[in-house]
């Protein structure tokens, strides 16, 4: 017997191009944190890596790279995949909507890389929101960026990424 899934793909970034990831860091508010990120092969795959150093001094603590996702229907997402390594550490995906006005706020879950590809599977239901002025329910047509972010603590940031994907 075999199952089919009933998942469906909206959107993916396969990191095919380099057009459309900008780096954000603390820097903006006062921060030291460093970081930058590259397209490169790691094997057959397109992928991201994003490296850096996160400091928490100066009211600061992350380095990310964001994605504007304007143009893309997000209606009826449940999830999002990532597939992804790195040096042991959590990082976060954070996705901003139309009610996250102030650069502070977002909707985030984490993940914990390892060393090896793993895909790591993030209900939207499971994002928490940065603070009780947002709405508590994270609804996916109003997702307006998705960030992939080293955050909290000091550190040493190395996540490589080879997808990511909006799943219904």
């Amino acid at each position: 017997m075999s199952f089919k899934s009933h998942s469906e793909i909206v959107f993916t970034d396969k990191f095919t191009t380099n057009t459309n990831w900008k780096i954000i860091t603390d820097q903006v508010m006062g921060g030291i944190s460093q970081g930058q990120f590259n397209y490169q092969k790691t094997g057959d795959d397109d992928t991201v890596i994003l490296t850096g150093s996160v400091s928490t001094k100066n009211n600061g603590g992350f380095i990310q790279i964001r994605r504007n996702l304007n143009n893309v229907n997000l209606n009826n997402v449940k999830k999002i995949t990532i597939i992804a390594k790195g040096n042991d550490e959590k990082y976060f995906i954070h996705l901003r909507t139309n009610f996250t006005v102030l650069p502070w706020q977002y909707y985030q879950s984490s993940f914990v890389v390892e060393n090896n590809f793993k895909m790591f599977v993030l209900p939207l239901s499971d994002f928490k929101r940065s603070g009780y002025l947002l709405p508590k329910r994270l609804k996916p047509n109003y997702i307006k960026s998705i960030a992939i972010v080293a955050f909290g603590k000091d550190y040493k940031a190395e996540l490589i990424v080879k997808e990511i994907s909006f799943v219904k």
